[in-house]
């Protein structure tokens, strides 16, 4: 097992939730059902970000369907950018960016960060893309 998968099993331990409570939690936090994806692959043939994620996001639907831990520590959620490609694409209509958004707020709201742009230097930082660090602070806690 890699550093980066165990260090990611152990933060989902730390949530404290059973997969019935984290499922019911991102259904109510995203408004998706996700018992609705079929599982036609639509969403990961047109994700962008596909190729970067452990589970591709069929396979995150297919995971919290299937209530196993792996969807949430994976770090799909947090390669996930939003751009709502998925939606365009699923025939069933599930937007599977809210529901990625809904697995990252689970860990933000105990506080646990991802990513951390306190150990960048201000050179790092003046070189990021400014897409990049907006992207990060939305996906940091304070």
């Amino acid at each position: 097992m890699t550093k980066a998968k165990q260090t990611a099993q152990e933060e989902f331990a730390l949530l404290e939730l059973s997969m019935d409570e984290i499922v019911d939690k991102v259904e109510e936090l995203s408004g998706e059902n996700v018992f609705d994806c079929y599982q036609c692959g639509m969403c990961s043939a047109g994700c962008p970000l596909a190729e970067e994620m452990d589970l591709l996001p069929n396979q995150v639907l297919h995971a919290l369907q299937m209530k196993d831990p792996e969807a949430m520590s994976a770090n799909s959620m947090w390669i996930c950018a939003s751009c709502y490609t998925c939606q365009v694409r699923c025939p069933k209509g599930v937007d599977l960016a809210k529901v990625m958004e809904a697995m990252r707020q689970i860990y933000l709201r105990k506080r646990m960060d991802h990513v951390s742009l306190d150990g960048l230097s201000h050179r790092e930082i003046r070189r990021l893309p400014q897409i990049a660090i907006v992207a990060s602070f939305r996906k940091k806690t304070g």
